[in-house]
């Protein structure tokens, strides 16, 4: 289900920077802290503008690829144009029908928790670029949709997830919000903070950013597993996560 229209404060955004070139966006977290990002604009980023981890990461798609919250479809329909059969979901009904205007062939208004509705062996790849590994919310919530995903993608699938690890900063500001989170039993980089757009404000939602081991230990018992990082050092990096193979005996 996707957010209400007065709600969808970020795909308003996308819709703004498509016909008129000009986009902002304001981030509140449940601190109190504010952030302004330039907008959409890298939403509608062409590969070569890119980071270097997602240009590498890219390279490993393959098959039939679901771009789980495809914003305004930067990179479905980078895939679309290289032949791939892929599919765009995003819980903002705006920012789909930028992806529509834009020519993306499959892009759904549906939210990351109704994954569960496509079929079994669906997918090969399931790409969450963008710092996307995020909107697994919390950790409790990734494993029920890492295990939704595991039965909706083939028995050799692999997610190609970009996160960024919150603890490294030395931001007194981060650092004091990271130990009120884990005061209140949350992850330390289980961000609350909904968005504003001009006069649309969207709800707030949980954006969970982890460090790499925080990551491996998320994948334990979904059936599947951190094969390896592209950047193992540093703030941003993507994860090759594959299936679990059986044991040989």
């Amino acid at each position: 289900m996707g957010v209400k229209p007065e709600n969808d404060a970020v795909g308003q955004e996308n819709l703004a920077h498509l016909l008129h070139k000009e986009s902002f966006e304001v981030i509140e977290r449940d601190d109190g802290f504010i952030d302004v990002s330039q907008g959409a604009k890298f939403y509608f980023s062409k590969r070569n503008e890119w980071p270097g981890i997602e240009r590498k990461a890219i390279k490993l798609a393959r098959g039939r690829v679901l771009d789980v919250g495809c914003g305004a479809g930067r990179v479905a329909l980078y895939l679309q144009e290289k032949g791939y059969d892929v599919t765009g979901i995003d819980n903002s009904p705006a920012a789909i029908e930028v992806c529509q205007r834009r020519g993306l062939k499959k892009a759904l208004n549906r939210s990351f928790e109704e994954v569960g509705m496509f079929g079994r062996d669906s997918f090969d790849t399931i790409v969450m670029f963008g710092n996307n590994f995020g909107l697994f919310g919390s950790y409790g919530k990734a494993k029920r949709l890492l295990r939704l995903l595991h039965g909706v993608t083939s028995k050799d699938a692999v997610i190609l997830a970009e996160s960024r690890d919150p603890y490294d900063t030395k931001d007194p500001v981060h650092l004091a919000y990271h130990k009120l989170n884990r005061e209140r039993g949350r992850m330390g980089g289980q961000v609350r903070i909904r968005v504003r757009f001009r006069n649309y404000t969207g709800n707030w939602f949980d954006y969970l950013m982890v460090s790499r081991r925080e990551m491996k230990n998320i994948m334990r018992g979904t059936g599947w597993q951190v094969r390896r990082f592209i950047e193992p050092r540093g703030w941003l990096y993507v994860a090759v996560i594959e299936k679990e193979q059986p044991s040989r005996v």
